[in-house]
């Protein structure tokens, strides 16, 4: 194992970074927190320690302890750009979305050039029920590259909850354009549809898209399908949506059509 000598030599190497990077890049994320508990007792202000730490913790899925350790890492070494993503991405994964889209946007701010960041602030501002701070964000990265899907698909999703219904379709046409086979560029379609009232298209792409998913994913769908199959249903179109098994037989049969 790294970090000893061979058996007879009697010394115990010290760990290095090397070690806890070969060991990181092996999927050993176990062995990640030795190593680097070993380097962190004598270097405490070793900040590349801090971020192999909160990569193999963010690996193992404990992912407050990871944040605390990228905050040390950003504390050690502000001017990283490494570690500033990595604290970002974790602050997303952990739901913290304001924080992470502020932690994208200074990223961003420091490299106006890079859409990525852009896209990603943008992301994190319409997951912090802030769209229109996603949407301004979004645009400032389809300025940037009007051909890029992420920024598109971010710009019409942002603009769905705004209720910009020209505005959501174009960017979402697009961005099942750019990004052909991504479920979500489709569903920011049939949202768009759905705002602009045009109902049976945007039920027809929920059927398509629950067609294809699994588990939470479809259900999220399916649920989409049932409020909007609702706002038109009489009373025995409302009971039907109140059956759960009912209705997805019904909705994936092809039988359920709403109508105004």
């Amino acid at each position: 194992m790294g970090g000893r000598t061979p058996s007879g030599g009697g010394n115990v190497r010290t760990p290095t970074l090397a070690d806890a990077a070969d060991a990181l890049a092996r999927g050993e994320h176990d062995e990640v927190l030795r190593l680097t508990d070993a380097i962190l007792a004598e270097q405490p202000g070793n900040d590349a320690a801090h971020e192999y730490r909160a990569r193999a913790l963010v690996a193992l899925g404990r992912l407050g302890e990871a944040e605390r350790h990228a905050q040390d890492a950003v504390r050690l070494d502000p001017e990283e750009i490494r570690y500033r993503e990595l604290l970002a991405q974790i602050l997303s994964q952990e739901g913290a979305h304001r924080d992470a889209a502020a932690e994208f946007g200074r990223l961003a701010r420091n490299d106006p050039r890079a859409t990525e960041w852009t896209v990603a602030e943008a992301r994190e501002r319409i997951g912090a029920s802030q769209p229109d701070m996603g949407v301004a964000a979004a645009r400032r990265a389809v300025r940037l590259d009007p051909r890029n899907g992420p920024a598109q698909l971010a710009l019409a999703q942002g603009l769905v909850r705004t209720g910009d219904a020209r505005g959501a379709y174009q960017a979402a046409t697009l961005a099942v354009e750019l990004l052909p086979g991504d479920p979500r560029a489709r569903e920011a379609l049939a949202d768009a549809h759905w705002l602009a009232d045009q109902d049976a298209a945007a039920f027809a792409e929920f059927r398509a898209l629950a067609d294809e998913l699994e588990d939470g994913e479809r259900e999220r769908i399916v649920e989409k399908a049932r409020t909007l199959y609702r706002q038109h249903a009489g009373w025995a179109g409302r009971l039907l949506a109140g059956i759960g098994p009912l209705f997805e037989l019904a909705f994936s049969r092809g039988w359920l059509h709403p109508t105004r």
